[in-house]
């Protein structure tokens, strides 16, 4: 018989919106509420209420990898911070059989003025270890951290990468049963990562259970066979990974940048309705090898005929380094004129960008003009050694020269990648 590890039923959380009446999920929340008051005892007007999340029920088994997916504000981190005891939900219950250690954010459960030492021991207290037993493992866990030399430096001079190396170390060694992590290994190099998701495969191995929630579709492809999908805060699918993926990139596509005001309100002359990204065979898929070559497939619809437009695809790395554009002004494609419905194919020369998560982006503009900016679909480019936190945007061969002296003679050895 399978032996459970989480069962939620119907779990939710309200928030009040501008609430002149203070909501204490936790001590340090009533401490800045207390703090704020006296700083600005004005009253504030209640305008609302918010649902973080609203009836999550589902089951997950001892020993599963399950992702947590959804767009920003979805209900993922507060559906991890209930499971973990952190927030007391509004409605409904859960219950986890077994030891618990989560990773929520950067700095959880540690103290500014403290050591590294210090916090290791405050950390591990917190996660539910005896002083005891922090002890035995300190040395393990300062190994693992890899920030020996800093560990009697106060953390309040610690970068976001030394906080999540040493938070994770902890959580680690408190050999849990189950872990939660919450978008944690976005923060950090690359090899630190992989040690971390190495150490995740470890646990799977011995029978634990591991909830991730990452923006990261391929970390969630390479670690999850099961995914739940959060919108608005509601189970909408739970079910198959790649399943999940395509219903998520679906409903991610295609929103309105950001970034884009139209002129008065109104509604730009020319907006997209689909995007595909294929390969040279015509499979629509989201991974793409190093040095492959991309199909970016756009239909739009306009609500007036747009003149001349200069039509610019851009790829934005997940950090939003803007990596490269591909436009039909600076191609030399002239177009007079569109209108109506239609579709547009642009094909990409080979992306020799760095493994890492991109999205695609969409502007339209007329007469030296923008009219239109929308974000497109988000893809993956893989390889095993350039990573982006090594090689940056893109990685090209050069061509490599040794000049050396040998017995007296110089000799020159010339060499270039095939």
């Amino acid at each position: 018989m399978t032996e459970l590890a989480i069962k939620a039923d119907g779990l939710g959380k309200k928030y009040k919106i501008g609430a002149s009446v203070a909501q204490h999920d936790s001590v340090r929340d009533m401490l800045q509420s207390v703090g704020k008051k006296l700083l600005k005892p004005n009253k504030q007007k209640e305008s609302g209420e918010f649902w973080a999340l609203r009836n999550a029920s589902f089951e997950i088994n001892r020993g599963e990898n399950v992702g947590i997916i959804g767009l920003n504000g979805a209900g993922k981190s507060t559906l991890l911070k209930i499971l973990s005891q952190i927030v007391t939900p509004t409605e409904g219950h859960a219950t986890i059989q077994g030891r618990l250690g989560a990773l929520l954010e950067v700095g959880t459960g540690f103290h500014q003025e403290l050591t590294g030492r210090e916090n290791v021991f405050l950390y591990g207290s917190i996660l539910g270890m005896s002083r005891e037993e922090v002890e035995q493992k300190f040395d393990r866990i300062v190994d693992f951290s890899e920030i020996a030399d800093f560990i009697d430096t106060p953390v309040k001079r610690y970068s976001s990468g030394m906080y999540v190396r040493l938070a994770f170390a902890v959580a680690a060694h408190l050999d849990p049963d189950i872990l939660l992590l919450d978008e944690v290994l976005a923060v950090g190099d690359f090899s630190f990562q992989k040690k971390c998701m190495d150490f995740a495969k470890s646990l799977e191995k011995q029978g634990s259970t591991i909830l991730f929630v990452s923006h990261n579709m391929f970390s969630i492809k390479t670690m999850c066979p099961r995914v739940i999908y959060l919108k608005k805060g509601e189970v909408v699918f739970d079910g198959p990974t790649d399943e999940g993926l395509r219903i998520y990139e679906a409903d991610s596509r295609l929103a309105q940048s950001p970034w884009f005001q139209s002129e008065g309100g109104q509604a730009p002359a020319i907006t997209f309705t689909d995007i595909q990204l294929l390969d040279r065979s015509g499979t629509e898929k989201t991974v793409f090898e190093f040095g492959e070559q991309m199909t970016v497939r756009i239909r739009y619809q306009t609500s007036r005929a747009v003149q001349k437009p200069d039509i610019r695809i851009g790829i934005n790395r997940a950090d939003e380094i803007h990596c490269c554009s591909f436009s039909t002004s600076s191609d030399e494609i002239d177009l007079p004129m569109i209108d109506g419905e239609g579709e547009i194919e642009m094909v990409t020369p080979a992306l020799e960008l760095v493994s890492d998560q991109y999205t695609t982006t969409i502007a339209v503009r007329e007469n030296d003009h923008q009219i239109c900016s929308q974000l497109g679909a988000t893809f993956h480019i893989r390889h095993p050694v350039y990573q982006s936190n090594a090689f940056g945007v893109f990685h090209q061969s050069g061509e490599w020269r040794l000049n050396a002296m040998k017995n007296g003679l110089a000799q020159t050895t010339v060499a270039k990648a095939e």
